[in-house]
């Protein structure tokens, strides 16, 4: 999939999706659907306008790239949202970017997209248009509970991730690069994959969970047992840490970027009274992260 930034963009008859479309959940793929191309913001439009109200996201822009490819979406449109593009009014919207630069010919939003200075554009002025058919997608229930991202924010933050699954279509995931740690799992049996959490993008609770984790050079996916937090049982100081204890696997990971896709949480987050207590724990936590990949069928067998 093409990715541009809005001033590089070449005008053509588009079907434009537009929106945040922060985790890329079951709402926005109702709005994406039959879209050729996605218009989309970087940073989030509240990192400008109100910085202190502006969330942590699900999403890094290149992750949001790849789960919008996979939905067949030709093209990637994004604007860099800054404080001249935030004083654009509703109308200046609708003239210079999606008819006068993307040339768009079909335009789809979900019903509380709200756009200009001040927030003042809403749906009726894009249905009033005729320079294009607008397509205005209601709000997306799922299990009961409206499908929005600062919903699912609060189910990763909370550890809640086969929830967050259900109304992403997949199960959360964070993507970076493996880092060196304190080597203190290889001391204990369970050598991991180390990533450091983005502070700008959500991170799920501290604690065990089942999940699979993929890596460049290598095809499929595979099961871990994957901690999230400060390690307590070693009072080690440093900061909140990932990490994935890869099953039935003995390889170097360093430098690699690997994603870790969140299935279960197995267990919060407890500090033991001895080495001997969270080794013990770990068999456990391996075993019971075993048992869910079992029952997930993207999940690699280990090698």
């Amino acid at each position: 999939m093409q990715i541009t930034w809005l001033p590089d963009v070449a005008p053509r008859p588009r079907r434009v999706a537009v929106g945040e479309f922060d985790g890329v959940h079951l709402g926005h793929r109702a709005v994406i659907a039959g879209s050729d191309t996605v218009l989309t913001f970087e940073p989030h439009p509240l990192a400008v306008v109100r910085p202190e109200m502006a969330p942590k996201l699900l999403t890094s822009l290149d992750v949001k790239a790849e789960l919008v490819a996979r939905l067949g979406v030709q093209e990637l449109v994004v604007v860099p949202f800054d404080a001249a593009f935030a004083h654009q009014s509703a109308q200046e919207f609708v003239d210079d970017v999606l008819v006068g630069t993307l040339g768009a010919t079909h335009v789809a939003v979900g019903d509380n997209f709200r756009f200009g200075h001040g927030a003042a554009g809403d749906t009726s002025l894009l249905r009033a248009d005729g320079r294009f058919e607008a397509r205005v997608v209601p709000l997306v229930e799922a299990d009961g509970e409206i499908v929005s991202s600062s919903h699912v924010r609060g189910l990763v933050q909370a550890g809640e991730v086969e929830r967050a699954a259900a109304l992403l279509g997949a199960p959360f995931r964070i993507t970076g690069t493996v880092e060196h740690g304190e080597k203190r799992g290889r001391e204990l049996g369970f050598p991991t994959a180390n990533l450091v959490p983005d502070p700008e993008l959500v991170c799920p609770g501290n604690g065990v969970y089942a999940t699979r984790v993929s890596w460049e050079g290598e095809e499929g996916t595979r099961c871990a047992a994957t901690n999230v937090g400060v390690r307590p049982t070693f009072e080690t100081g440093l900061g909140l840490l990932i990490e994935a204890f890869v099953l039935d696997f003995d390889g170097d990971l360093y430098g690699r970027r690997l994603t870790v896709e969140f299935l279960r949480r197995l267990r919060g987050e407890q500090r033991f009274d001895s080495a001997e207590a969270l080794i013990e724990q770990m068999h456990l936590d391996v075993a019971a992260a075993r048992g869910v990949c079992a029952g997930d069928p993207a999940t690699m067998p280990g090698r």
